[in-house]
């Protein structure tokens, strides 16, 4: 008698979710396997590229998951619920004390003797400098619709307002970039 197991990689997110909420460790694997690197990322921008920081913020969030996977409605979708999850742990971490100092480590660009790599390094770090000085709801929206490429709907739905605010957000957030960016206007990288 042959046993087939079910191959979990071909299930949706809100399928996996569904064999989670039945104790199903297989598929608990597979979606963390999906989502770890994404939440990792998104953990690190917004916790100002604090790596140990965002594996702990990833490992609550699927903690959150494993304890609780009934709260997942599964006529939502997967994706957006997570990131709504990810959001409001960001939330109540900004409500602690800010650190006492954030450094932004640029890197020694007399080192390297490319002066394109060199530029691109300066503009990059000059980029990331310029998205941290956003406002938080700006800053976030700003990380999930460029840098997570979510929906601005996704987005509303994440930040909880309409969708009309978000791109107010990004609006703003985009001004404010591209002003603090305009030193780049007429350099060559």
């Amino acid at each position: 008698m042959s046993i087939f197991r079910p191959n979990y990689t071909d299930y949706t997110d809100e399928a996996l979710m569904q064999a989670i909420a039945q104790r199903n460790e297989r598929a608990f694997a597979v979606l963390y396997e999906r989502y770890s690197p994404r939440m990792y990322r998104f953990f690190f921008r917004m916790f100002w590229k604090n790596a140990s920081k965002a594996e702990d913020f990833t490992q609550e969030i699927f903690l959150k998951i494993i304890e609780k996977p009934h709260l997942f409605d599964t006529e939502r979708n997967f994706r957006t619920w997570i990131y709504t999850l990810a959001y409001n742990l960001c939330k109540n971490e900004y409500r602690r004390p800010p650190p006492l100092e954030i450094t932004w480590d640029e890197p020694n660009l007399w080192d390297d003797p490319m002066p394109e790599k060199m530029d691109k390094e300066r503009f990059e770090a000059h980029l990331r400098h310029s998205i941290a000085t956003l406002s938080e709801t700006h800053r976030q929206c700003f990380i999930l619709r460029y840098q997570e490429e979510l929906s601005v709907l996704e987005i509303a739905e994440i930040v909880g307002c309409p969708e009309g605010t978000v791109k107010s957000r990004l609006h703003h957030a985009l001004r404010q970039v591209a002003g603090q960016m305009e030193v780049w206007k007429h350099e060559k990288y």
